[in-house]
C-alpha cells in the first residue's frame, strides 16, 4: 500500500480525533465566558457582548460532527462524505473567524459598556434586591469597593441612610471590627471594581481568542488534508487504511 496514501489517512483520523478534543476545548472555553458574564451581567446594558461566547458553543457542537464525519469518511474511503468534511470545515472555519472578529469589537466595548452601567446598578443598592446582590457578589470575588474607589458610596442613598458607612463587601477578608467606616480604610478594599471587572472581562476574552486562533489553524491544516486525499483519490483507486 502506497505510504503516502497511508499517511495521508492516518493524519485526517488524527485531525478527526484532534476534532473531538478541540470540541471539548471550545465547549469549556465558550461555557467559562459565559460564566463570567453571567456572574456580572448586572453591570452589562449591551447583552450582544455574549455573542462570542454563544458562538464558540456552537462551534464546539458541530466539532463533534465533523470528528464523526472526518472518521467514518476517511475509514468508509466515501467520496460524499469526504466533500461533506470539506464544506463542514470551510463553515466552521469561517464561524471561528467570525467569532475572533466578534472577540476584538467587543473587547473595545466592554468598558463603555462598564462605564455607562456600573453607576447605576450601585445607586439602586438597598441591600435587598438583584443590584445588591450583584454589587455584593463582584466586590467581595474581585476585592474591590465602589466604581472608581471606595469613595463613590459617599455619593449613593445608600451610604447617607445607613450612618455614612459603605456596604459589609467592602471589608478586607478576615478583617475584625469592620463596619464599614470610610475612615477606616485600612480595613476596606480600596480600589474600584470598574478597572478590575474590565480586566478580568478582557484577560477573559483574550484567552477565549487564542483558542479560537489555534483551532482554525488546525481547520486550515484539516481542509488541506482533505484536498491531498481526495487529489490522490482523483489520481488512483482509493486504498482501505486497514487493507
Amino acid at each position: 500500500m502506497d505510504c503516502g496514501i497511508i499517511t495521508s489517512k492516518s493524519i485526517l483520523l488524527l485531525l478527526s480525533l484532534i476534532f473531538w478534543a478541540a470540541g471539548c476545548a471550545l465547549a469549556y472555553v465558550g461555557s467559562y465566558v459565559l460564566k463570567s458574564y453571567n456572574n456580572f451581567d448586572n453591570f452589562f446594558e449591551d447583552k450582544y457582548t455574549l455573542i462570542p461566547a454563544a458562538i464558540i458553543i456552537g462551534v464546539a457542537v458541530v466539532m463533534f460532527i465533523i470528528g464523526i464525519v472526518g472518521c467514518c469518511a476517511t475509514l468508509r474511503e466515501s467520496k460524499l462524505g469526504l466533500g461533506f468534511f470539506f464544506i463542514i470545515l470551510l463553515v466552521i472555519l469561517a464561524a471561528e473567524v467570525t467569532a475572533f472578529v466578534f472577540g476584538f469589537i467587543y473587547r473595545g466595548k466592554i468598558k463603555g459598556d462598564l462605564e455607562k452601567t456600573m453607576t447605576d446598578v450601585f445607586q439602586k443598592y438597598d441591600g435587598q434586591n438583584s443590584e445588591t446582590r450583584a454589587v455584593d457578589y463582584l466586590q467581595t470575588q474581585l476585592q474591590c469597593c465602589g466604581v472608581q474607589n471606595y469613595t463613590d458610596w459617599a455619593r449613593t442613598t445608600w451610604y447617607s441612610s445607613h450612618n455614612n458607612t459603605v456596604p459589609t463587601s467592602c471589608c478586607r477578608a478576615n478583617s475584625t471590627g469592620c463596619t464599614g467606616r470610610p475612615d477606616q480604610p485600612d480595613l476596606l478594599y480600596t480600589q474600584g471594581c470598574e478597572a478590575k471587572l474590565d480586566q478580568l472581562l478582557q484577560d477573559v476574552l483574550s484567552y477565549a481568542m487564542l483558542v479560537i486562533l489555534a483551532f482554525a489553524i488546525i481547520k486550515f491544516f484539516g481542509i488541506l488534508s482533505v484536498c491531498v486525499i481526495t487529489c490522490r483519490r482523483n489520481r488512483n483507486d482509493y486504498q482501505p487504511l486497514y487493507a
